[in-house]
């Protein structure tokens, strides 16, 4: 008897894994997230969609630009289940994407430079560097270590 045609479009976890590259502990992780969905036969064996190939590499492309996981599932909740992301979704996302790198490159770019500027200066001085003590703010509770010592 041939498959029928709902299960020619499921994948067995092994099949979604060796197509996607995603070990099967990091499937079923995606899965406990939220971030991907399976069906499950009678057997309680899981089976995926194969949108769900789509859905991964949305995951893995964004994890690799530095986006962590929790945003990610924000965004793919917008998405039915079974859907996989489209160019426009794509498009939609990289524009947040773009955003939260930009603002994560202006952090490092602005502590690249506080640390410059100490190495430039060379003092590391616990009283007056920028870098050990920002902005001096424990200056005005006196001499010694203010962040050991209890409430």
């Amino acid at each position: 008897m041939p498959p029928s045609p709902a299960t020619i479009e499921l994948l067995t976890i092994g099949e979604l894994s060796a197509r996607s590259g995603v070990p099967h502990s990091a499937l079923r992780f995606y899965e406990r997230q939220g971030l991907v969905h399976s069906q499950r036969t009678t057997g309680n064996q899981r089976r995926y969609h194969r949108s769900t190939l789509r859905r991964i590499a949305f995951i893995r492309a964004s994890q690799n630009t530095g986006i962590p996981l929790a945003v990610i599932g924000e965004v793919l909740a917008l998405l039915p289940a079974d859907v996989a992301p489209t160019k426009e979704f794509w498009d939609r996302a990289s524009e947040c994407w773009s955003r939260e790198i930009n603002d994560r490159i202006a952090r490092l770019e602005r502590m690249r430079d506080r640390f410059t500027r100490c190495i430039g200066c060379g003092c590391l001085s616990f009283d007056e560097c920028a870098l050990v003590n920002p902005g001096d703010q424990l200056a005005d509770q006196g001499p010694g270590p203010h962040r050991l010592l209890g409430p």
